[in-house]
């Protein structure tokens, strides 16, 4: 007797009566009937848009990444991509990128395809490319829309797809929304139009791009040094760097960035050069984590490197590693990292007379006070999104529509960053550019990084951050995690490590005109703060933490005591 839900029962039956499936995935799922909690997780759902489009462990079934999701989804983006287009002059067309990860040049092809099967023209890069270079492709190609395939740091047994619209941003909710609606109608995988590959290049409906659009993204974000010519004539070979991509798209195109600028002290993790969608060399391929880090470090102290950088799979975050004043290495959180590099970048612009009047900088509402406080300093207006990087592309839209602002940077803590108006995605190129640019500039001045860190602190404040997330997997864990949203929205506290809670901020109400979305920020009277969010491409509760304190110290013991007693209750 099944033990499924009706749900879940009604998807297997769809993909075994459709005749578009092939028979070897179907005899895998009879198989599955031996297994009925696996089929269930495979099949209680269909793979969902979040954040980041659609994001899942690869293998049969509706709730999986496979050709067949991937197929019905790219139908229904299609769809959207025609309505868009309207009566614009030209074919529609779609810029295709794919990262590293297993089926990722699959994915990206029967993209393609299915593009071309709807008279769209599919413009693909033959092998990886960063998620950056997808997004300013998009915009410097005239194109209608782009897909990334990525599953950004996840694990390996995971792949994602992304899909962004014309001003080369990911979708935000009301495009998501009317995505979403037009894949829900395709009701089966024979409805998914699509020619062959011969076919579709015949008609000129499949276009492989290559070196031109290469050149053309690595030499703007080049442009955005700003200390080039110091760079290029003497800092850049007095800098000691090492660069690890994990296994990733970063290898090539940080590498050919740097060396424009004039960075020739470069050192690769050989090891981690390579593409290897197993990332057998480290246990998550994630430049947030230290252990991330540990070939980069070894090779840091054989060759004395100045700072050590990494960048994930589709190299769209990087991670720095500093040396603090006992000559160890430190890694940078992406709040420090921001922090350094908004005052690297606002007070060289300031020297030079080139900061605007309107400058304006851009971060989500779970980052760091600390950049924000740097950025007003130098006279910026602050900007506040919901977390995800498409929120700070549609705000640096709006500004470049209005002329009202002009963007000048924008971050977010999970490591994503983005200088200059190319792209509209976070960029671990130009991330990794900037913060080795301030560290050759800063070290002429006898400083390491760490001391710019600490010196910042001493002018702004202590800021300190912390965040824990819970992984709460299949069925069950969903439940799980919108009972303790319930739980918190239903029950706020009175009073948090020893600070009275003076405001709770629910963004499901749509708060200051962002967009509705399930988030509660609890604000103390201290000035400490914390927030709850489950994260929208993996299945995990994040809890983000924030405080100033009087020293260093001070801050460290402050959000100790938050952090334990918040996760007290949200681990009971």
């Amino acid at each position: 007797m099944s033990k499924l839900s009706l749900t879940a029962e009604e998807n297997v039956r769809r993909w075994l009566s459709d005749p578009s499936v092939d028979e070897e995935t179907k005899q895998e799922l009879q198989q599955l009937r031996e297994q009925p909690m696996e089929l269930e997780d495979r099949f209680y759902k269909d793979l969902e848009f979040g954040t980041g489009g659609l994001r899942g462990v690869i293998g049969a079934g509706s709730n999986r990444m496979n050709r067949y999701t991937v197929g019905r989804a790219t139908q229904g983006f299609a769809r959207y991509i025609l309505e868009q287009h309207g009566q614009a002059e030209g074919a529609p067309s779609v810029v295709i990128a794919h990262d590293s990860r297993h089926f990722s040049p699959e994915f990206a092809l029967e993209a393609a395809l299915v593009l071309a099967g709807n008279g769209i023209t599919a413009k693909l890069f033959p092998s990886l490319r960063p998620t950056p270079q997808l997004s300013f492709s998009v915009r410097h190609l005239n194109a209608t829309g782009g897909i990334v395939v990525t599953a950004s740091h996840n694990p390996p047994e995971y792949n994602g797809y992304k899909v962004y619209n014309a001003e080369g941003g990911q979708l935000v909710p009301d495009q998501a929304e009317k995505v979403i609606a037009y894949i829900q109608e395709v009701d089966s995988f024979a409805a998914v139009k699509r020619l062959d590959r011969s076919e579709a290049e015949a008609k000129g409906l499949l276009v492989w791009l290559g070196e031109a659009e290469d050149e053309a993204f690595e030499d703007t974000v080049a442009a955005t040094s700003v200390n080039r010519d110091l760079i290029a004539s003497k800092l850049g070979k007095d800098f000691n760097i090492v660069f690890t991509p994990l296994h990733g798209t970063g290898n090539v195109p940080v590498r050919n960035v740097l060396k424009k600028v004039g960075f020739t002290n470069v050192h690769i993790v050989t090891e981690q050069e390579q593409p290897d969608a197993e990332f057998s060399t480290v246990k998550s391929p994630n430049p947030e984590e230290r252990e991330a880090f540990t070939l980069a470090m070894k090779l840091g102290k054989e060759v004395q490197a100045d700072i050590l950088i990494g960048t994930d799979p589709d190299c769209d975050r990087m991670g720095a590693v500093v040396l603090n004043d006992e000559g160890e290495y430190e890694v940078l959180s992406g709040n420090q990292s921001g922090a350094i590099m908004i005052h690297y970048l606002l007070s060289q612009l300031q020297d030079k007379g080139k900061l605007p009047h309107n400058g304006a900088v851009i971060k989500t509402i779970v980052t760091s006070e600390m950049g924000a406080a740097i950025a007003r300093h130098y006279g910026a207006e602050i900007f506040n999104t919901l977390t995800g990087f498409k929120y700070i592309g549609e705000k640096m839209t709006e500004f470049e529509q209005s002329g009202k602002y002009t963007y000048l940077f924008g971050y977010e803590e999970s490591y994503g960053y983005l200088a200059g108006n190319y792209a509209r995605d976070k960029d671990a190129v130009l991330a990794s550019l900037l913060i080795c640019e301030a560290g050759a500039y800063y070290k002429a001045q006898g400083k390491t990084l760490y001391a710019v860190l600490q010196e910042l602190y001493e002018q702004f404040g202590y800021f300190r951050e912390k965040l824990e997330s819970r992984t709460l997997k299949g069925k069950d864990g969903l439940a799980q995690i919108q009972a303790k949203m319930t739980d918190w929205r239903e029950n706020p506290p009175q009073a948090v490590a020893g600070a009275r809670v003076t405001e709770v901020l629910d963004y499901s109400k749509g708060l200051n005109g962002l967009p509705r979305e399930n988030v509660l920020k609890y604000m103390l009277e201290d000035g400490s703060w914390f927030c709850l969010r489950p994260s929208g491409t993996e299945p995990k509760i994040k809890v983000y933490f924030a405080v100033r304190g009087q020293s260093l110290q001070d801050a460290e013991e402050r959000i100790a005591k938050l952090a334990a007693e918040v996760m007290a209750r949200v681990d009971a």
